[in-house]
């Protein structure tokens, strides 16, 4: 049994490369061979998203705060809310945020394959963000 304490491990600030605008990530577990499922809690600000992005394995986010945005390459802008769970498929591409106005935060769970959990891509657009592309 492994037991992280609230607050016994450190916030990390998203990385501009692979995210615009305020994002605070906090690490909930890790996976621990032969395990390969690992889980964070991922605040976004108001207007910030991810970059595209794959998951070998899929991705389930689970909404538990705001308001946010998410879509699928090719499909339309969803709104997602507090209490929603989202279920990305292996390879699908995809990004996630709050939208413009409100924060969102989300529980986001994903499994590596060969060490890897995710493959990032470009970065959305304020066009694409907005809707208009």
């Amino acid at each position: 049994m492994d037991i992280k304490r609230s607050g016994s491990q450190p916030s990390a600030k998203g990385s501009t490369e692979y995210f615009t605008g305020t994002v605070r990530i906090d690490p909930l577990f890790e996976a621990h061979d032969p395990a390969r499922t690992s889980g964070s809690s991922v605040t976004f600000e108001p207007g910030a998203r991810t970059a595209w992005h794959t998951h070998p394995l899929g991705q389930t986010l689970i909404v538990t705060a705001g308001c946010g945005l998410v879509q699928r390459w090719g499909g339309a802008i969803e709104q997602i809310r507090s209490g929603d769970a989202i279920q990305f498929a292996p390879g699908e591409k995809h990004w996630h945020g709050a939208t413009p106005t409100t924060a969102m935060t989300h529980i986001a769970i994903q499994e590596a394959l060969d060490g890897k959990a995710v493959d990032w891509m470009e970065q959305v657009s304020d066009e694409q963000y907005e809707g208009k592309s």
